[in-house]
């Protein structure tokens, strides 16, 4: 079997501070598109890959959170994605599956049966989508908001990062559930899509207000049931005093400290107390065993047109390093995907 060519993206070394487009590099090896006698691994072809906030934290040379895989020096970086499978030593795939899960920033890869999450059966909506509203995102915005969350008809709902791969999602979850919801988003352009496109009630550029606290209770003048949260830090902060009594926050991430070398404090904790307030944070996988549940619920809306899905598509393996680092600066619009190939 002859090798062919394989271009990667690969860590150069361990990140500190703001990540950046030469913290990485393409790099191009060869390899046989032959899976080795007695091997349970799937060669895949990959398509599609997706850009999350969650990679920052694999960059970091550290072990103390073993949720995550974290990158080594020199390897591919690896994340989610859709892939076809060229060759299968497992019996569960063969030759022409397509399929969603983890992968590595390569054309081709070897992977383990366990790092693939479900096969994709619905073709009829863009394969890209399993990056997005139907892979890891749409599951984190369903089991956070609608498991996590427990939202109730009428209920206030804030979103930060609402213009995301996730917050986007979350907002138009909460209209589906009959709640007011407001999104904060960093530009003019990420709020004009959440009211005229998502479906917000109301959004605002948090940029533009100095006092954060002031500008929810000019949102939320009766307190905020539901704080979806992305960012961490002094929104954080400002959220929690206008919180409403049993207000919900699931913690989906904190983008605003994922670069800083020492984390913001956040001083009005207290108020989880008087207001009996439940945080909790969330990891997607405990949640897949409903992934089919999720797709009952998000297909239908999603053919009928009541969900729409913004994606910022980024051509090409060698356009990976830019469109990663463009999450923490607020560059994509929508939810980022690399396209490695079409088919």
């Amino acid at each position: 079997m002859a090798e062919v060519r394989n271009k990667r993206v690969v860590l150069r070394n361990y990140v500190a501070g703001f990540p950046k487009e030469s913290d990485m590099k393409l790099v191009e090896g060869r390899i046989k598109l032959k899976v080795p006698e007695g091997s349970d691994k799937v060669l895949v072809k990959n398509l599609y890959l997706s850009c999350d906030p969650v990679m920052r934290v694999m960059m970091i040379n550290i072990e103390a959170i073993d949720v995550y895989h974290h990158y080594t020096p020199d390897a591919p970086l690896k994340g989610y994605g859709v892939y076809k499978v060229l060759e299968s030593g497992h019996p569960d795939y063969k030759k022409g599956d397509l399929a969603w899960g983890f992968t590595k920033w390569e054309e081709y890869s070897f992977i383990s049966p366990s790092q693939i999450c479900f096969k994709i059966e619905h073709t009829d909506v863009p394969l890209s989508y399993y990056t997005g509203i139907l892979g890891m995102p749409g599951m984190t915005a369903y089991a956070g908001f609608l498991e996590l969350g427990s939202p109730k008809k009428g209920e206030n709902v804030f979103v930060s990062a609402a213009a995301g791969a996730v917050g986007q999602l979350v907002g138009q979850f909460a209209k589906l559930s009959d709640c007011y919801v407001v999104g904060s988003a960093g530009s003019k352009e990420k709020v004009d899509l959440l009211k005229n496109k998502l479906g917000f009630d109301e959004a605002f550029n948090y940029k533009e207000e100095p006092d954060l606290d002031a500008a929810l209770k000019r949102y939320f003048p009766e307190g905020i049931d539901i704080y979806f949260e992305n960012v961490g830090g002094k929104t954080l902060d400002a959220v929690l005093p206008n919180m409403r009594l049993h207000g919900r926050i699931p913690v989906c991430g904190m983008i605003s400290q994922y670069n800083l070398a020492q984390p913001e404090g956040v001083t009005n904790l207290a108020h989880l107390i008087f207001k009996r307030i439940k945080m909790e944070g969330f990891i997607v996988n405990d949640f897949y065993h409903s992934y089919y549940k999720f797709l009952e619920f998000v297909l239908p809306p999603i053919r009928e047109g009541k969900v729409v899905y913004v994606e910022d598509i980024a051509e090409g393996l060698e356009s990976g390093p830019a469109a990663l680092v463009g999450l923490f600066s607020g560059r994509n619009v929508g939810k980022q995907v690399v396209v490695v190939a079409r088919e």
